[in-house]
């Protein structure tokens, strides 16, 4: 049985998608602001590392949890259920744009949302 991370096309699509993603996530006035002044390599690095973990490429994730990273992001600059959708649509955009199939954009957005209580720190 493959794992949803085979299915996407493995690291290397994971990675294409996560550079387009990015672009995408910069030039969205609803969330780019969370961004200013991040290292967007590293930025990509780890976002590129969870989600291999959270489609089922590795066992474990290295970095921060969900709630540790976000945070600061919630008390400080109000992050909220708004910006989490944005990023979902960017996801999503950026998984269409690259002809993944719409059955396999449903699991990676079930995946999001199944983080959304741990980003936004509820």
């Amino acid at each position: 049985m493959s794992t949803l991370f085979e299915k996407l096309g493995g690291a290397e699509a994971l990675s294409v998608a996560v550079d387009k993603f990015y672009v995408r996530v910069l030039a969205d006035n609803r969330i780019k602001h969370f961004f200013n002044g991040t290292d967007m390599k590293k930025q990509a690095g780890h976002q590129k590392m969870f989600l291999t973990y959270a489609f089922g490429g590795i066992d474990s994730y290295p970095g921060l949890g969900m709630r540790a990273a976000h945070q600061k992001l919630v008390d400080e600059q109000g992050l909220s259920d708004e910006h989490f959708d944005a990023v979902v649509d960017n996801l999503a955009a950026t998984l269409t744009e690259m002809g993944v199939a719409s059955d396999l954009i449903e699991q990676v957005a079930a995946v999001a949302e199944s983080t959304r209580k741990d980003v936004l720190c509820r």
